[in-house]
């Protein structure tokens, strides 16, 4: 199973690289995902990806940097599965955008699903026994 420095780093790297991609190659991110009208929105929200993404990869390694960077996780998988789900649904936004809520999902469950040796990461990052029967 992995661990959180791995799905951090893991899911430090997708937001980083789907991040960039708008940013360096506009057109072919909007041939997929659809024209967009506010191109500075498209910048802003691809920069703070890329932000999250490298706060991610470099925040790991001390318990506090791993669990800022769970937290950051966390957050943006859930910002971004809500707004997939709920525009991508409604017709707003296409409907490849309910790719990206699956993968927003998988790294959720990643993040509070059980790590090896029957033990869990608690939302601190640190890691503690399950409950005795």
């Amino acid at each position: 199973m992995a661990t959180p420095v791995s799905v951090a780093r893991a899911q430090g790297w997708f937001n980083l690289v789907s991040g960039m991609w708008p940013l360096v190659h506009r057109r072919s991110f909007e041939g997929i995902t659809g024209p967009k009208v506010d191109v500075w929105l498209l910048q802003t929200v691809s920069g703070l990806l890329v932000a999250i993404g490298w706060a991610q990869i470099r925040g790991v390694g001390t318990g506090a940097g791993t669990a800022h960077a769970r937290r950051l996780g966390i957050g943006t998988a859930t910002a971004l599965f809500v707004v997939d789900v709920r525009y991508a649904t409604t017709g707003r936004i296409r409907r490849v955008y309910l790719l990206d809520a699956v993968f927003q999902a998988l790294w959720l469950n990643a993040w509070f699903r059980g790590s090896p040796g029957g033990r869990r990461a608690d939302i601190r990052g640190k890691r503690v026994s399950p409950p005795r029967p």
